[in-house]
C-alpha cells in the first residue's frame, strides 16, 4: 500500500466517535471544563508596557479579557502575569489573575504554570496582544478538541491578505501537511514565491489563539526548548520538533495583533466600528 494511502486510512479508521460510541462521546464532551488563560507581561521587547496601553479608553488587556469571556464554550477566563501593575488593573475591573514567575521566554510556559493547579480539561492560550479577538474565533479553535478526543492541540490561523504582510516578520507564516497539521512556522516568507504568478498571496499566518488539553500543555512545558523554536521565536515549533501534532484551524476573520506602537491606531480604527465593543464598555 502506498504510504500516503496508509496515512489516510489511519486518519479515517480511528475516529474518536467510532472508538467510544456516540453516547459515551457526548457525555464526555458535556463534562469538559474549558478555561481561557491570557498571558501578559509589561516587558515586551518590541513594545514595553503594551498590556496597559489604552484603546478607546480601556487597557488593551481588558479588551482581550472581556472579549474572550464572551465565548460560549469558555467556562472561565484568567489573566496570567508576573507584573503587579497588570494584576491591579485587571482585578480593579473584576477580573481573575494568577501570578506567575518572571523567567519565561515563551508565553505558553506562563500559561502552563497558571493552569497547573486548575481543575479543567482544556486550556486556551489567548495572547494578550490580540484585542480584536472574537468569541467565535476562540470557540472555533477549541471545537476540534471537543469533537475529537485524540487531538491534543490546535492553533488558529487566518489568511495573509497582501505581499506586505507576507514579508512582515511580525506575522508568523504557517504551512501545513495535507491533513491540516502544522509542518512549520516562520517569520520569513514561506512558502517560496519563486513560481508566483501575481502579487496577490493568500497564505496563512499564525494567530495567538492556541488550545491544549491540559495534560498536553503541562507536558509541553516540560519539553526541552528546541533550536527552531528559538530561531523563529515561535512556541509551537517546540511541539513539532518533538514530534507532536498541532492541528491548524482556519478562521475567515482577519486579525491585527499589537506588536509595535503603530498597531494601536489600526486597532482603534477597527474597534471604533465594532458592534461587540458596545457590549462590554
Amino acid at each position: 500500500m502506498d504510504p500516503q494511502e496508509s496515512i489516510q486510512l489511519a486518519h479515517e479508521s480511528f475516529g474518536t466517535k467510532e472508538l467510544l460510541g456516540n453516547n459515551i462521546y457526548n457525555r464526555l464532551n458535556k463534562k469538559m471544563k474549558i478555561v481561557a488563560i491570557i498571558p501578559s507581561r509589561m516587558a515586551a521587547t518590541r513594545f514595553p508596557g503594551k498590556p496597559l496601553v489604552p484603546i478607546l479608553g480601556l487597557p488593551m488587556i481588558e479588551h482581550v479579557r472581556r472579549r474572550t469571556s464572551m465565548c460560549e464554550l469558555v467556562d472561565e477566563t484568567i489573566v496570567a502575569t508576573c507584573d503587579v501593575e497588570i494584576k491591579k488593573v485587571v482585578e480593579s475591573f473584576g477580573g481573575k489573575v494568577i501570578m506567575t514567575a518572571d523567567t519565561y521566554d515563551r508565553c505558553t510556559d506562563r500559561v502552563a504554570e497558571a493552569a497547573e493547579d486548575l481543575e479543567c480539561d482544556i486550556v486556551i492560550n489567548v495572547q494578550g496582544d490580540e484585542p480584536l479577538v472574537l468569541p467565535e474565533m476562540v470557540d472555533k479553535a477549541v471545537s476540534p478538541l471537543i469533537e475529537d478526543l485524540g487531538l491534543q492541540c490546535t492553533n488558529l490561523v487566518t489568511k495573509i491578505v497582501d505581499l506586505q504582510e507576507f514579508k512582515n516578520p511580525n506575522a508568523p507564516k504557517v504551512v501545513t501537511n495535507t491533513f491540516g497539521d502544522l509542518l512549520y512556522i516562520s517569520r520569513e516568507p514561506i512558502p517560496s514565491r519563486k513560481k508566483a504568478v501575481s502579487n496577490n498571496y493568500t497564505g496563512l499566518k499564525q494567530l495567538g489563539i492556541i488550545a491544549f488539553r491540559k495534560e498536553f500543555l503541562l507536558q509541553f512545558s516540560q519539553l526541552e526548548p528546541t533550536p527552531l523554536e528559538k530561531i523563529e521565536s515561535v512556541d509551537m515549533l517546540r511541539a513539532v520538533e518533538h514530534g507532536y501534532c498541532v492541528r491548524i484551524v482556519e478562521t475567515e476573520n482577519l486579525m491585527i495583533g499589537v506588536d509595535v506602537p503603530g498597531d494601536i491606531k489600526l486597532v482603534e480604527n477597527v474597534l471604533s466600528s465594532d458592534p461587540l465593543v458596545k457590549k462590554y464598555i
